[in-house]
């Protein structure tokens, strides 16, 4: 029964994963999150491939439901990646490695975060824009495989696995933003004001 023993395996190493997650950098994340709402500073999402799926579920989940209570407002959050025609754009008109700092450049101010998404994490565009948001003073919170990868050494917060499997990196990362999520919705009524 090979299906079987590979539901086995996979189930194994995602528990094992969402097992070591450290409540440390878990706390530091939701930390530089609700100081961006305190200060109403914008929250960047960037990642490619599935990453980028991941970006954007995450923009639609945290922007519509980690500030629950009616009349309150909600976060800044956006998608870098989810216009294909200003990706498209800068990518012809710049270079593909530039096509999240350049919107940087544009949006973010210091304070801002940025969530940097990569199985990887050592996709070009992705450096660049760790790069840029510490070069202006904004905070980088990263998500990455395969033992880190260049964007993880440009974080405060780096998420960091071992796991070399795409798709169970993917898993993964999608788990800690779910987490974030529901941090927000459980407990951050009594602390926003």
């Amino acid at each position: 029964m090979k299906n079987t023993e590979m539901l086995r395996e996979y189930k194994a190493e995602l528990i094992k994963e969402v097992e070591k997650l450290s409540d440390r950098l878990f706390g530091q994340a939701t930390n530089l999150l609700l100081d961006a709402y305190r200060y109403d500073r914008q929250i960047f999402l960037a990642g490619n491939g599935g990453s980028a799926g991941t970006a954007n579920h995450f923009v639609a989940d945290f922007g519509k439901n980690a500030i629950r209570e009616e009349g309150k407002r909600r976060f800044r959050v956006i998608s870098l990646c989810d216009n294909v025609e200003k990706l498209t754009g800068l990518g012809n008109d710049f270079c593909f490695e530039e096509i999240f700092r350049q919107q940087l450049i544009n949006l973010a101010r210091p304070g801002d975060v940025l969530i940097a998404i990569s199985a990887s994490g050592n996709s070009e565009d992705l450096v660049r824009a760790c790069s840029y948001m510490g070069a202006i003073g904004g905070h980088v919170i990263t998500l990455s495989g395969f033992g880190g990868g260049k964007i993880s050494r440009l974080s405060e917060t780096a998420f960091v696995t071992s796991l070399t499997s795409y798709e169970r990196i993917e898993d993964l990362h999608l788990i800690i933003l779910h987490m974030i999520v529901c941090w927000f919705k459980q407990y951050t009524h009594e602390e926003i004001a």
